[in-house]
Parts: C-alpha cells; sequence; structure tokens
C-alpha cells in the first residue's frame, strides 16, 4: 500500500511535468509504485523490524521511521552525501544555503513519507 501512495506522488509530479497522456501517467504511477516499494523494504523494513522486535508499535512510531530514513535519504542526496563525497568548488555561504535548502525540501517529502508510514501501520496493525 506504501508504494501504491509513494506512486501517486510520482504521478502528481507527472502531472506537474506536463504529461497527458493516459499511458504515460500509468506508466509514471507504476515506475514510481515499483521503486518506491524497492526503497520502503530496502530501507524501512529492515529498521520497522527492529522498532517492532523492541516492542515500539504504534503509529507514531512508524511516521518517524518514514520521516527520518526518508530525511536522511534526501539530505544526503543534495550535500554529497553529507559532505563525505567530493563536491564542485563553492563558498561557505553557497554550501550553507545548499544546507538550508537540502532541509526545507527534505522535510516536505519527510512529512509525506509519515504521513505513508502511518498509514501502512493503520493497514499492517488493523485488528481483525
Amino acid at each position: 500500500m506504501g508504494s501504491a501512495l509513494a506512486g501517486i506522488i510520482v504521478l502528481g509530479l507527472v502531472l506537474l511535468g506536463g504529461q497527458r497522456d493516459p499511458l504515460d501517467l500509468l506508466t509514471g504511477w507504476l515506475i514510481g509504485s515499483l521503486f518506491s516499494g524497492i526503497a520502503i523494504t530496502a530501507v524501512g523494513g529492515p529498521i520497522w523490524l527492529v522498532m517492532h522486535v523492541a516492542g515500539l508499535r504504534r503509529a507514531w512510531y512508524a511516521a518517524l521511521v518514514g520521516a527520518i530514513t526518508a530525511m536522511a535519504i534526501f539530505v544526503g542526496a543534495q550535500t554529497y552525501g553529507f559532505g563525505l563525497f567530493d563536491i564542485p568548488e563553492i563558498d561557505g555561504r553557497t554550501w550553507l544555503f545548499r544546507w538550508l535548502s537540502a532541509l526545507a525540501s527534505s522535510a516536505i517529502l519527510a512529512g509525506i513519507a509519515a504521513a505513508i508510514g502511518a498509514i501502512m501501520w493503520r493497514i499492517a496493525y488493523r485488528r481483525q
């Protein structure tokens, strides 16, 4: 379910990019869902397993896992691995604005990831 929700976000981005062909929109949603599912499984799955075994199973924790993992991935991607990899020659002020921009844009994505995590928790832990 989380991958389908993330696919809807990709679909929205494709729409904002100006695409209107139904087949292209469907393809964007499918590819977004597929790669989001892989990312959720590879990154969020092990972290959630640790949280589950530790007894931290509430919706708040699921949202926190989604937000923190998304924030770390997207800030790292925008800041050359948190400054660990070779970066182009830039001054300190530009580097500061790159970090501020990365934190601001990643916070939006972290909020969306938190919502997806909470929805996934709701589906996974619903009473039968």
